[in-house]
């Protein structure tokens, strides 16, 4: 089908398409059309990588705003997010409209009401509809782009159940669901009512093979020799032998460290291949991934990114990230070495992509296990970029003949796994529900069951009557810890005790209920309404558990609670990942533990309770690093305390801003007289500073360093820098420009610099940072186990 013959777009839509070089659609596509994708119907497609999902996505989205609509793009990641706004901006060229809406859960985002086609987080979509946005029901078209992480058991719940509201709040609205492996594409399909694209069409071969010993076998039979000299690694040869014919590669690792090691070693083999240009470009690359961030992990990338190698994992800022990723997409970068979350959709393709290690640990396994058959193809469909690449090749390393057999019937031969809804599991019920409460889409437990119908997991339930029991255990609870109320039913059989002896239910309890009796009303009428609470809690777009806690430890606080004691409660909450404990470490931070146990809110489980008492500690890990970051510890020193990245330290500075600020809600809440003290809590992590400088960082342009310089010089508020001596004020700020623009923010009525000679002030070009916590380090020793538990981490930030 050619682009000429499409109908449906807005006027220069297919001249757009047809100067970017598209002239005809791929097969997948032109079935997509086929199949009503420009006329409002429902969709599936599963399609390999690199064979034009997008276009599919475009060429709906754009069919329904000629129409008259607006649509929405949804992604499982931020930097998804940026890369499809990028992309679809091209669309203002002939009058459409692009919007990006991420972060921030408690905002309903109204200017994207002006936009043609939003693009967003399924996280943010599903604040968006907690929120009560008003454009969300002039939504005419919706596209899910990598709708297989709805087999995701921390993030696919959010995403099933917010397509599943999205259609209820709009009866007529047309479904795109996307993806590259999907073993149950016909029953997404039934679930959305959509007509099915499966296909496994590619524009440029993909062969997916084993290597053992000097030769790479391919899955159609072709053999290639890729010897491997003395001393060297299987994927350091697969690498030289790719990089001689001018193509770059992937190696997908298990963990952060491997990801590490396997790049400082892969730049050894990429440097023979750059040219003097190359290196000159890579040298100014490295210089900015230094002034991003002055850790050793970025040290560490820099002197690998000048080899024309790098490493890429979640332990990275978001900036180097992305300067990876753009320098590889330009074939500047000659391989990178990843953990699998590069897998996740990212535009990175190579021409040969490694995997390495097909294990990884799993704890519910008790040690390494196998990776699934979806995710290893999702690594192995990066292979091959139209345009650039002649092919695509997909490699699994073997030691020994049988595991090269194995290999090949594991992964090259087999079919992903089914998609399968993980709903009905903790925290994801509990929190959805309340939402659905919360936000009017059901004001009954007949009509959230009703709801609940209307998901994935419904469909696929084979266990009659679990959903309904699962509900009313999580209905129970939130009843409990009085975020709603309930009524018109028989009378809840539970006493006062009862009542106060559960009111903290956990999630293993929950998820471990055997569906007996759980004071539900099961066949009766009952109403259902959140109150003022669940409303607040919804809206923060907090975990139930996660506000339970904190209002807990709120109203437990007999004074008023430090730093460290809020950073520790939130914590503990489901919301945030807390950092593992380490060999050694459960002595080091027991005896934290024992010297501030006063400033902690809440109840302490007593040590003899193990498992229960190792949680409390990594807490109080995680509250610690929040605490060292709010004292001004420089980054570098904090990372390697804590034997983390950049990337993780922002992730949990985020995430405790995050959570303080809906902790200052829930404090304004229950009446808890403690609001200034999270508030204060929250503004120092936020900024990394302690009290004394919050003043300071308030002005535009002032980050920690900056303030801490000012105050050692005198310089201790705002007011201060519109009458202070400039020459004093240069010498701190090292610079007239940033000078002048710091007090220009500050309101002074004369910022210029010009004629200004710096005046030292003793103490006022210190190093930046007032505190040495004395904290000695914790064990530096970690097993391999502990570093693969590490890669588990995630935040919102990665959102």
């Amino acid at each position: 089908m050619n682009v000429e013959e499409l109908s449906g777009l807005p006027p220069g839509a297919r001249s757009h398409f047809q100067e970017q070089g598209i002239e005809e659609l791929y097969p997948p596509q032109a079935e997509a059309v086929e199949a009503g994708a420009t006329e409002g119907e429902n969709l599936v497609a599963a399609v390999p990588t690199a064979s034009g999902k997008t276009m599919i996505a475009a060429l709906s989205m754009l069919s329904a705003v000629q129409r008259g609509g607006k649509a929405l793009y949804i992604v499982p990641l931020r930097a998804l997010a940026s890369e499809k706004k990028a992309e679809f901006d091209a669309y203002e060229e002939f009058g459409v409209t692009t919007g990006v809406a991420t972060g921030n859960y408690e905002s309903t985002s109204e200017w994207l009401a002006t936009k043609d086609i939003i693009v967003a987080t399924s996280e943010k979509v599903d604040s968006l509809v907690r929120n009560g946005a008003d454009w969300l029901s002039d939504l005419t078209c919706v596209v899910s782009d990598e709708v297989h992480l709805i087999d995701d058991r921390n993030r696919g719940p959010t995403l099933e159940v917010t397509l599943a509201k999205l259609r209820r709040l709009n009866p007529q609205l047309q479904v795109v669901a996307l993806s590259a492996t999907v073993g149950n594409a016909d029953e997404l399909a039934d679930w959305l009512d959509a007509e099915l694209v499966d296909t496994d069409w590619r524009p440029i071969d993909l062969q997916m093979g084993v290597h053992y010993g000097n030769a790479l076998n391919f899955d159609d039979g072709e053999t290639r020799e890729v010897p491997v000299e003395a001393g060297e690694k299987q994927e350091a040869a697969l690498v030289r032998d790719i990089l001689q014919e001018g193509g770059s590669s992937l190696v997908f690792v298990n963990s952060r460290r491997n990801a590490e090691a396997a790049a400082r070693r892969l730049g050894q083999v990429s440097s023979r291949e750059l040219t003097a240009g190359e290196q000159n470009d890579l040298a100014a690359l490295a210089t900015e991934i230094r002034e991003d961030s002055d850790t050793e992990t970025s040290q560490d990338l820099a002197d690998c990114v000048e080899r024309g190698a790098a490493f890429h994992h979640a332990g990275l800022s978001s900036t180097q990230r992305s300067l990876v990723e753009d320098a590889f997409r330009d074939r500047l970068l000659k391989v990178i070495s990843a953990t699998p979350t590069l897998a996740a959709g990212v535009n990175t393709p190579a021409r040969r992509v490694i995997v390495r290690d097909w294990r990884r640990f799993d704890p519910s396994a008790g040690g390494m296990a196998p990776l699934d058959v979806l995710e290893v193809h999702q690594m192995m469909g990066r292979a091959g970029r139209p345009g650039l690449d002649p092919y695509g090749e997909a490699v699994l390393l073997a030691k020994s003949h049988d595991e090269s057999q194995e290999l090949f019937d594991r992964y090259v031969w087999a079919d992903p796994e089914p998609v399968r809804s993980k709903l009905a599991a903790e925290p994801a019920l509990r929190t959805h529900v309340l939402a659905t409460i919360a936000s009017g889409f059901a004001r009954t437990r007949e009509g959230l069951l009703e709801f609940l119908e209307a998901t994935l997991y419904a469909s696929q339930s084979s266990e009659g009557g679990r959903l309904e029991r699962v509900t009313d255990d999580v209905l129970s609870y939130l009843e409990r810890n009085d975020f709603i109320e309930r009524s018109g039913g028989p009378e809840d059989t539970l006493n006062s005790e009862a009542d106060a002896a559960s009111a903290f239910t956990s999630a293993a309890d929950l998820a471990d209920s055997d569906g007996g009796d759980s004071g539900g009303t099961t066949g009766q009428e009952e109403d259902l309404e959140a109150t003022s609470l669940g409303h607040t809690v919804s809206r923060l777009y907090l975990d139930p558990m996660s506000a339970a806690e904190i209002v807990h430890g709120l109203e437990d606080a007999d004074e008023r609670p430090t730093a460290l004691g809020l950073y520790q409660l939130v914590s503990r909450t489901p919301d945030m990942y807390e950092l593992y404990l380490r060999s050694g470490e459960d002595e080091k931070f027991g005896e934290l533990y024992y010297e501030r146990e006063r400033e902690l809110l809440g109840d302490a489980p007593s040590e003899f309770e193990e498992e229960r008492f190792e949680d409390w500690l990594a807490a109080l890990k995680t509250g610690k690093l929040l605490e060292d970051w709010a004292t001004e510890d420089d980054e570098e020193q904090i990372t390697e305390r804590y034997k983390i990245g950049p990337g993780d330290l922002r992730g949990k500075v985020d995430t405790a801003e995050w959570l303080l600020g809906a902790a200052e809600s829930l404090a304004s809440e229950i009446d808890s007289e403690w609001a200034v003290a999270v508030r204060e809590a929250r503004a120092r992590v936020e900024h990394g500073v302690g009290e004394e400088l919050l003043e300071l960082v308030s002005v535009s342009g002032i980050g920690r360093k900056r303030a801490r310089r000012l105050y050692a010089a005198g310089i201790e508020e705002p007011a201060a820098l519109r009458s202070a001596d400039k020459g004093v004020i240069l010498h701190v700020l090292k610079g007239e420009k940033t000078a002048e623009n710091i007090l220009e923010n500050a309101g002074r009525e004369e910022p210029s610099m010009d004629g200004v000679e710096p005046i030292p002030v003793e103490g006022g070009s210190g190093s930046g940072s007032s505190n040495s916590s004395g904290s000695s380090e914790p064990n530096a020793d970690a097993n391999a186990t502990e570093d693969d538990a590490d890669d588990n981490q995630s935040s919102l930030g990665d959102f």
